[in-house]
């Protein structure tokens, strides 16, 4: 699977795709927007940077998980949220605006960060044998994810219609790479596929409720408002798994690395929709007690 077109050349394009449309959703204000804001952007940035890491990294050392998933893992918890993050916050009331703030620094630092993490996680695995992100590699990481983003920009400025017809289209092929790849991947490693869900099923599982509730709670214990809260759970809990996913396979062309990305991209639509609805109910009864006590 690993050597096959779809892999080498079909998912890098795709995810180019995907990246492309993930900056015609995005212009110079996103940016410029942290200074209103910067609380909100700050915490939900170190949770995104540091706390999840750290929280990945204790799963699987806690898990005793294979260390190719181990570092899947790790790659998991580097990679930043997507546009799918917006959607949810939007769907559960949040601050939309926080998230199209966060979506567009993070895949500017996931350049930085995914490299960085993936390597020491290498390191730490002891799975240098068989991975490795060199320099060429962290150079392709950067093209991978962002040169699409910048270019889609750039057409942004250019032609707004043209970047409001692309969005749905862009978006519905997101969809289905998605599936299409963790699918592929899942298959891929059949034969062990028992052995890794039952290892990484369950950390995989924690580590979406984990990123979900750190980012909700996190926000909150700063004093940041409900909708801003809604916004950091999404952005932190939903993973650009895609990029996980083209860089398992890809770039360090290996099944087994990507199998915790493939699991997680089912995980989190369930979990996060549950948790949305959960947070939802709990603001809505507050607000109601209120009211009675008013």
């Amino acid at each position: 699977m690993n050597d096959s077109a779809l892999i080498t050349v079909g998912l890098p394009v795709a995810l180019a795709i995907i990246m492309f449309g993930l900056g015609l959703s995005l212009t110079p204000g996103d940016f410029r927007r942290v200074a209103r804001s910067p609380k909100a952007v700050i915490v939900a940035l170190v949770l995104q940077m540091f706390v999840l890491p750290l929280v990945a990294f204790g799963l699987v050392v806690a898990f005793d998980v294979d260390p190719l998933v181990a570092v899947g893992v790790m790659l998991l918890a580097a990679s930043p949220g997507g546009t799918t993050a917006n959607l949810f916050s939007h769907l559960f009331r949040g601050d939309v605006a926080l998230n199209v703030t966060l979506t567009a620094i993070n895949s500017v630092l996931a350049a930085v960060s995914i490299p960085l993490i993936t390597n020491l996680a290498i390191g730490f695995f002891d799975a240098e044998g068989t991975l490795g992100l060199q320099f060429g590699k962290v150079v392709q990481v950067v093209g991978i994810v962002l040169v699409p983003v910048g270019v889609g920009m750039l057409v942004r400025g250019r032609s707004d219609s043209f970047a409001a017809a692309a969005d749905r289209p862009v978006r519905i092929f997101s969809i289905v790479v998605l599936v299409a790849v963790s699918l592929g991947a899942i298959l891929g490693e059949r034969e062990n596929i028992v052995d890794y869900v039952r290892d990484v099923g369950i950390v995989v599982t924690l580590f979406c409720l984990a990123s979900l509730t750190f980012g909700y709670t996190g926000a909150r214990l700063f004093r940041l408002g409900r909708e801003q809260a809604i916004a950091t759970s999404m952005e932190v809990g939903i993973h650009n798994t895609t990029v996980a996913l083209t860089i398992a396979l890809s770039v360090l062309n290996s099944t087994a690395v990507a199998i915790p990305a493939a699991v997680y991209s089912i995980v989190m639509y369930v979990l996060a929709t549950a948790f949305g609805f959960s947070i939802t109910r709990t603001g809505t009864s507050g607000r109601e007690e209120t009211k009675a006590h008013a």
